[in-house]
């Protein structure tokens, strides 16, 4: 099939990140907007029981990072800068919250007649927010994007000036 054709690959991979950045974006938002709409002042007693400091104001920098950072990534605009406080936000969760709990994702503690328990999940979907995020960052974020929008701009610009 000319699909899988070499040739005909690369005018598609510059499209591979476009899922990527989109459920990452999603992924972002939803956490951001999950604090936002039910209040930080309960993520902010969390911070304060793992020992952060300034507890409030992280809360509300979290949530609001998040949601705009979240954002930001599903439109693709300014997707290397706005990675980098997302990036934090994901390294502080995974050393204070995830770390002591392992790797996995899905923590079974017991069977029950309701159903499966689930315990406090590990830190792999840290690591797998914060690849997504390099690969975004290197990659770029895709042709249908506002970052590649306002490149072609600054190009048109730049070649009339010429």
């Amino acid at each position: 099939m000319k699909i899988f054709n070499s040739a005909h690959k690369n005018s598609w991979s510059a499209w591979a990140m476009l899922p990527l950045r989109l459920i990452i974006g999603f992924g972002f938002m939803a956490h951001g907007y999950a604090k936002l709409s039910k209040g930080v002042d309960g993520f902010a007693n969390i911070l304060q029981t793992i020992g952060v400091p300034a507890p409030g104001l992280m809360a509300w920098a979290t949530a609001l990072i998040e949601f705009f950072g979240g954002l930001a990534i599903l439109a693709g605009a300014f997707v290397p800068i706005v990675s980098i406080p997302l990036v934090i936000i994901i390294l502080v969760a995974l050393f204070t919250v995830h770390l002591p709990y392992g790797f996995s994702s899905i923590k079974l503690m017991a069977m029950t007649a309701d159903g499966p328990q689930f315990g406090t999940i590990g830190y792999e979907l840290n690591l797998l927010y914060i690849a997504g995020l390099l690969a975004l960052v290197l990659g770029g974020p895709s042709p249908f994007s506002v970052d590649v929008v306002l490149a072609r701009r600054r190009e048109r610009v730049g070649a009339s000036e010429s």
